[in-house]
């Protein structure tokens, strides 16, 4: 690949942003790429370079979201059930913090501590994984409307 041209994934990394904004951005016309041969998108570092002078002129909080974020120590986990998601509301009050995932068009709510917010560095926005490992499982379902309802007599 020419040193020119990256791929959407590494634009994404520069950029810090996730692949699927990115492609967002790219079919809404909002960055500028050139098709391969095989249809696929590659972004030039002029484009990368304009979208980082944009975020930097935004303000702070963009342009330390655009800087190249450090791999995270976890290399393999154990946990079958992971779901990955985008932060969608972040509230911390004393020891306790509240975070509420968005995965798909689910809301998964989970409480931490204070301490383990500050270390993950959660904002509105970040893409984040639920790793739900537990060993009881509650089921419910919902009251059925409209149905009649069955009387049944002692005979």
């Amino acid at each position: 690949m020419s040193a020119t041209m990256l791929s959407v994934r590494e634009a994404a990394d520069r950029l810090g942003v996730s692949y699927s904004a990115l492609k967002q951005w790219i079919y809404k016309g909002t960055v500028r790429t050139v098709r391969t041969g095989g249809g696929h998108h590659r972004v030039p570092l002029a484009e990368v370079d304009r979208l980082l002078g944009q975020q930097e002129a935004a303000g702070p909080r963009a342009a330390r979201a655009a800087r190249p974020q450090p791999f995270g120590v976890l290399v393999a986990l154990s946990g079958r059930n992971q779901l990955r998601g985008i932060v969608d509301e972040v509230r911390h009050d004393g020891l306790l913090a509240q975070i509420r995932l968005r995965i798909g068009d689910q809301r998964l709510t989970a409480v931490i501590t204070r301490d383990a917010l500050a270390e993950l560095k959660l904002t509105r926005g970040d893409e984040a994984v639920a790793i739900i490992k537990s060993t009881e499982v509650m089921v419910g379902r919902e009251q059925i409307r409209d149905a009649p309802r069955v009387r049944r007599r002692n005979i």
